[in-house]
């Protein structure tokens, strides 16, 4: 069955698929050049749009030390940093001001891949910025930018980075970092940062970044851009606008049709029906105000034989876009067609390649794996190194934890333990034998068999964890693990934990999950609260389908912004289920935010 929501007015002509999908079929290739930058009034014409001067990198200075520093940042690399500090104490003062910075540096280093943040910072603060070579200065605030960013200090790190432009790194990495961080920052925190910035580079980057995260419309947001390019002329950014916003300002033909396809009488019928709302809240919202005049067909996949004919039968009809369907099956079905007349915003995630011959296939999804490999990168961000893992047995939770595994090692941590359980009866004694309590206990009755006498005793747990990934498959679950840490003598290490430990609502028994921190949706965190009241007040809501309500409103969030994967990995959308950006594959990478349970209730540190 479909059911077709009409639009309002004649769209212009079928012009838009052929302009993006031609670039998004292989994202790798070349983007068109940028849109020619306003010229302020009483400036000449000049090469804004021309190549940029070449800045080469610059060289570190020669020393009489070089075999050692070599050494040690060879240890390094391989995350040694025991071998990487013995290698430097063969250094013998006096030390010139360019050796002490290059040892501070690569002590900073070693000091940071061990988890002490603290020496780290004091060390890259104690080189100076005068009187040291050039390579030596970038080299420090290189790796001050990555201590600040995964420590989620990202106005710091942004402002490093803007300082750094022009100086020898790489710039276009370097502006794709920043606008990373800028992103990861919410509407209030880039106000306030505003109100503090002088004028200057670093105020532009600001006034760019709170534009992009307040526009309400693509309309509002082209005109912003125009009016930023226009007062900030030879701005970094204004050459050719970050995270895929060059290609959002250019004036592409909108879209005639969209076709949802949703299995909306079968076994799935409550969660496409929550992607549906929130996909149409968007929907309705923009069109009363005039920024969404396409028609709407919504195409029940449950009525046809396989997700390729419900595909088929929505470009028969018309559509220039197929969001769905919602299986990973359909999606693999989709992925075989080829050449693929229409493009598709499929709704879940694949392992496999798929064609992306004709139109692209982009898929965007509430993967589990997006938590896992936060949840790394946050922990190892606040120093932890050494990390036990809770989950239950299967193969499932086999490949999550691989995910979570390959991000920790890729940042320097070791997986110590895993203790993985197949039921409720299993928990305690799993989390006993990861820890190593049995050992501690054996020894307690070796001792009293010795001495022939009752002795007291206080089991003690391993000592080289510090951290535990709690990756339980339900919040009752989560409610019962954590407190057998603490009952196992193991609560005071933190806790990460992906988001299947919240049920998306208040519940008074979560104060079992007190200090836990997990990575969240912004929709269940406060984010987009005109949609969710719409949401709610038409009654088409569920509590139970609040992060698939956000999954519809960004398959809707995404067509709006569709222009923006031509920029292909630069490609950077704010969503309400994370920061989005493309892999080579066309999945949507999402990035979820921090959250920590104080008490009962979940907000944001």
């Amino acid at each position: 069955m479909t059911t077709l929501i009409t639009k309002r007015k004649q769209p212009a002509p079928r012009l838009w698929p052929a302009l993006i999908l031609a670039v998004l079929a292989g994202c790798a290739s070349a983007p068109p050049p940028p849109l020619p930058e306003p010229e302020p009034e009483g400036e000449p014409e000049t090469g804004i749009l021309a190549a940029p001067e070449q800045i080469t990198a610059p060289l570190l200075p020669p020393s009489q030390w070089d075999q050692d520093f070599t050494a040690a940042g060879a240890y390094l690399d391989r995350f040694d940093w025991m071998q990487a500090e013995q290698a430097l104490a063969a250094l013998q003062p006096p030390l010139d001001a360019n050796d002490r910075a290059r040892r501070d540096y690569l002590l900073a280093r070693a000091a940071f891949l061990r988890g002490d943040l603290a020496l780290a910072g004091s060390l890259l603060q104690g080189i100076p910025e005068a009187g040291i070579a050039p390579a030596l200065r970038l080299q420090r605030n290189d790796l001050a930018r990555k201590i600040a960013t995964l420590a989620g200090r990202w106005l710091d790190s942004a402002r490093i980075g803007a300082g750094q432009l022009g100086q020898g790194a790489d710039d276009a990495a370097l502006q794709r970092e920043i606008w990373q961080d800028l992103n990861r920052l919410t509407d209030t925190e880039l106000a306030a940062a505003l109100e503090q910035a002088e004028q200057g580079e670093w105020r532009g980057w600001l006034e760019l970044a709170l534009l992009n995260a307040t526009a309400g419309s693509r309309r509002e947001l082209q005109a912003g851009l125009q009016r930023w390019r226009g007062s900030h002329f030879g701005h970094p950014a204004a050459a050719r606008l970050p995270g895929g916003l060059e290609f959002l300002a250019q004036a592409l033909q909108p879209i005639n049709k969209v076709a949802l396809l949703l299995p909306l009488s079968g076994r799935l019928e409550p969660a496409a029906r929550a992607v549906r709302e929130g996909y149409l809240a968007h929907y309705f919202a923009a069109r009363a105000r005039g920024d969404a005049g396409h028609e709407i067909a919504i195409v029940d996949t449950d009525g046809f034989p396989s997700a390729v004919a419900a595909y088929q039968h929505a470009v028969a009809q018309g559509a220039d876009l197929v969001i769905g369907p919602l299986s990973k099956e359909g999606v693999a079905e989709l992925g075989q067609i080829s050449p693929r007349p229409v493009p598709v915003v499929a709704l879940n995630r694949i392992e496999e390649m798929v064609s992306q011959d004709g139109s692209a296939l982009v898929q965007l999804s509430l993967a589990p794996e997006d938590d896992a490999v936060r949840i790394a990168e946050l922990a190892f961000g606040q120093g932890a190194r050494r990390a036990m893992v809770l989950r239950p047995a299967g193969a499932r939770d086999a490949r999550l934890e691989e995910v979570l595994r390959q991000r920790w090692q890729e940042l320097g941590g070791d997986i110590v333990t895993t203790a993985s359980y197949s039921s409720p009866e299993a928990y305690s004694d799993q989390i006993k034998n990861a820890l190593n309590l049995g050992a501690s206990e054996q020894r307690a009755q070796t001792i009293r068999s010795m001495l022939a006498t009752n002795i007291e005793f206080t089991a003690r747990r391993r000592q080289d964890i510090d951290v535990v990934f709690l990756m339980a498959a339900t919040p009752a679950e989560a409610r019962s693990l954590k407190p057998l840490l603490a009952f196992h003598y193991a609560g005071t290490l933190p806790v990460y934990a992906t988001s299947s430990i919240y049920g998306g609502l208040p519940d008074p028994r979560n104060r079992d999950l007190n200090g836990a921190r997990l990575v969240e949706l912004p929709w269940l965190l406060g984010a987009n609260p005109p949609l969710r009241v719409a949401i709610a007040a038409g009654g088409s809501g569920s509590d139970d389908f609040a992060r698939l309500n956000a999954l519809g409103a960004d398959a809707w969030l995404l067509q709006s912004r569709f222009a923006q994967l031509q920029a292909g990995a630069d490609a950077l959308i704010r969503g309400n289920t994370g920061l989005l950006q493309l892999d080579p594959g066309l999945r949507m990478l999402r990035e979820p935010v921090l959250a920590t349970f104080d008490g009962s209730e979940l907000t944001r540190p």
